[in-house]
């Protein structure tokens, strides 16, 4: 049995003029990520809701997070819809923040959240048909256990990955863990990557997991537990009003259900998958075309592309799968 699912989703319009002014107060320090496309409105969001009311209908809540905005198409009144500002679950002292870390790292205080709930960003869309078995089995997370070897790259997210990791070094001996879970890690449900993760054994530690850009199933409880064992640095991260390099992120907590052995192990891979905008076009109307997947993640990572052009391509295409309106709109 599969108890009841929420959704939460964090959303933010980069071209309100009243949240441009709040951020503007604000000094953003040396090595912060305040990069344009963290808060630029691909005005496609519509789709993400179409997705979850045709392929999705089991959802429990949709958890909305905003600042304070919202689309002027969206259906305020909908039962399903709880609209979640910054301030009415993130605690005083840490606003206002304009980094996806303490949005993330807080969610388990959003009154009336269920034990079990899916994190989705607003740039991945259902597009075939989902069941709760997809995200949980017997009230567990599912989750692709791929081990990797972490390289440390220059950028914000792999340091936030590498904080990640030394939290979780700390807190479980990988040993006790693999001498627990083996058939979990070693799991061909894993798919190909079972082999990577058999070629990490031999590592003292925790060296990383591939992450696969899709929405992570959670527990409110991992939440919870996190908080208690790690509050400072989850303090200190929920204090930084834009994302540093010292921060901790969403995927500690998904690595530490993986170390508890709170999961059921699954190939997330052949349920979705990442694209990257601008760069993957052709690869992404092929495997729509194809319903390869039942999910789809649209990155917005290349500051290069014609965001314009590309902005009218990905609507075009979603007109295509979902063009009716949902109950969400008005």
């Amino acid at each position: 049995m599969t108890g009841k699912i929420d959704f939460v989703v964090p959303w933010v319009d980069g071209g309100d003029m009243e949240w441009l002014e709040e951020k503007k107060k604000y000094t953003v320090n040396k090595g912060a990520d305040n990069s344009v496309n963290r808060y630029r409105d691909w005005d496609n969001l519509q789709y993400w809701f179409r997705g979850i009311e045709k392929f999705a209908p089991w959802v429990n809540r949709i958890h909305f997070i905003t600042w304070g905005h919202l689309p002027k198409w969206l259906n305020v009144n909908h039962p399903k819809l709880n609209i979640v500002r910054h301030e009415d679950y993130i605690p005083k002292r840490y606003l206002p923040v304009f980094s996806a870390n303490p949005i993330e790292l807080n969610i388990h205080r959003i009154e009336g959240l269920e034990e079990q709930f899916l994190y989705l960003n607003d740039d991945t869309f259902l597009i075939q048909k989902v069941n709760p078995e997809d995200f949980f089995k017997n009230e567990k997370p599912n989750s692709m256990i791929a081990a990797c070897p972490y390289i440390c790259q220059n950028d914000v997210f792999a340091k936030l990955i590498a904080n990640d990791l030394g939290v979780l070094n700390k807190n479980f001996n990988i040993r006790q863990v693999l001498k627990r879970d083996w058939k979990k890690w070693l799991s061909p449900k894993n798919g190909k990557r079972a082999l990577m993760t058999l070629m990490m054994l031999p590592y003292p530690g925790f060296t990383g997991f591939v992450n696969t850009h899709l929405p992570n199933s959670y527990l409110k409880s991992t939440f919870e537990t996190v908080w208690k064992k790690e509050n400072k640095i989850l303090e200190e991260t929920s204090a930084n009003r834009f994302r540093s390099p010292l921060d901790v992120n969403q995927h500690l907590m998904k690595y530490w259900q993986i170390a508890e052995g709170k999961y059921n192990p699954v190939n997330e891979e052949k349920i979705g998958h990442y694209y990257q905008i601008g760069r993957d076009d052709e690869k992404l109307i092929k495997d729509i075309n194809q319903k390869k997947y039942k999910m789809i993640c649209l990155n917005d990572a290349d500051m290069s592309v014609d965001f314009e052009r590309e902005k009218e391509f990905i609507k075009n295409m979603f007109e295509k799968i979902l063009p009716e309106k949902s109950m969400f709109e008005i």
